[in-house]
């Protein structure tokens, strides 16, 4: 029998953890002196009509605000648990054939889509109200441009980070040939391995490292259990962290992107890729709106900004990569992260593997625009970018400012 559901986490609880998203950590004005917390709030109050109503309900304070965005309070208490016709669903799977699953999956997409209360494969209004609390600053200061710590090292304009999650032995086999077809192409990425569903290849794992791209854990197993109550996430934490301290690795993934954000500061981790900025197809619906990195208590966390790779393919039928490109250009023009996970289960299969390819083949010849990084270089980088005391001594730093035009637009410029 399943564990018992136990309540879901306070707002208190919870809240807690994305107060250290400040404004000021995340912009890093370059000026003296430096804007005062009033100033701050009082930019951010003003900005917060660029937020959906749900994510105002608690007030226009930047605690209620990244606690209903970036904590996904706007979808109400009871959002970290799946509903009882979804367990049944995730209890039932492994022993349905991956046809029928496809199809359930395509039968629901209608729904899920009418639902679904915010914009899909583009979500820009927790960007458009960053970008409002740095107008409403530099224009409360008489300034015409905003000069800050440039999001990304060397001054790219955004970054790009590749995962890919090994669900299963048959993932595991084809890991190397995506490493393989990456590195011809000059990226690399992450692969996240299942705790225990799967024996590790030590040699692809060697090997892998040895090339420069990354490894990480997938979760305990890939049923969609790890979190079906506290004692069972809790065993299973212990299992991925023992896993984590094995392979010397620091990143982490739930298996189906079911999460909890209290939970989760139980997993020995430097960040996670759990969350996602908007998704109305995982288990768990919903997003953190945001397309750059931030902190959840004593993580940072990567949200992917590109639809999954089965969603693209399975659910919406798509044969071409423009729905990554276009979000891609969305991204671009905001400075964010563009992170995607892709699966070298279904990467098999070459409809979708031509997708991919396609992807990276689109992308190669503009990587002087974008930083190209492993996920841990991003996470290290977002979190020392928030703490130095002086921004451009970090390695990499630049200078970077806001151009405000004249009728209210803004742009970013290097």
């Amino acid at each position: 029998m399943p564990d018992r559901e136990p309540p879901a986490p306070r707002q208190t609880a919870a809240a807690g953890l994305f107060e250290s998203n400040t404004a000021a950590d995340f912009w890093r004005v370059l000026a003296e002196p430096q804007p005062a917390a009033e100033e701050w709030a009082a930019a951010v109050r003003a900005a917060a009509e660029e937020l959906p109503a749900a994510a105002r309900r608690d007030g226009d304070d930047l605690a209620s605000l990244l606690h209903n965005t970036l904590g996904e309070g706007q979808f109400g208490p009871g959002h970290w648990r799946l509903s009882l016709p979804r367990r049944a669903y995730y209890w039932l799977k492994p022993l349905l054939p991956r046809a029928l699953t496809t199809r359930v999956r395509g039968l629901h997409r209608g729904f899920a889509e009418r639902a679904f209360p915010l914009g899909w494969p583009q979500e820009p209004r927790f960007a458009r109200f960053q970008y409002a609390v740095a107008r409403n600053l530099a224009e409360g200061r008489g300034w015409s441009r905003l000069p800050f710590t440039s999001f990304w090292p060397e001054g790219r304009r955004y970054a790009l980070v590749l995962t890919h999650d090994i669900e299963s032995s048959a993932g595991q086999s084809f890991a190397a040939r995506v490493a393989d077809q990456e590195e011809v192409l000059g990226f690399r990425s992450a692969f996240n391995f299942v705790a225990r569903d799967y024996r590790h290849d030590p040699g692809l794992i060697a090997d892998l490292r040895s090339r420069g791209f990354e490894v990480g854990v997938h979760g305990c197993h890939h049923d969609g259990r790890d979190f079906a109550g506290r004692a069972r996430f809790r065993r299973r934490a212990a299992a991925v962290n023992e896993r984590l301290r094995a392979l010397g690795a620091t990143g982490y993934r739930s298996p189906l992107t079911i999460r909890n954000p209290v939970w989760m500061q139980e997993l020995e981790i430097e960040y996670d890729c759990s969350f996602f900025d908007t998704d109305p197809y995982e288990p768990l619906p919903g997003g953190v709106m945001t397309l750059w990195p931030f902190r959840i208590g004593r993580f940072v966390e990567l949200p992917y900004t590109l639809a999954q790779d089965h969603t693209l393919a399975r659910v919406l039928g798509q044969r071409t990569p423009a729905i990554w490109l276009d979000k891609v250009g969305m991204i671009r023009r905001f400075g964010g992260l563009a992170l995607l996970n892709c699966h070298p289960d279904y990467l098999r299969e070459q409809g979708l593997w031509d997708l991919y390819r396609a992807f990276l083949e689109t992308l190669r010849p503009a990587a002087g625009e974008y930083w190209q990084a492993l996920p841990v270089e991003v996470a290290r980088w977002w979190r020392s970018r928030a703490e130095a005391a002086s921004p451009l001594e970090l390695p990499g730093a630049r200078s970077a400012y806001l151009d405000l035009d004249p009728e209210g637009g803004i742009r970013l410029a290097a």
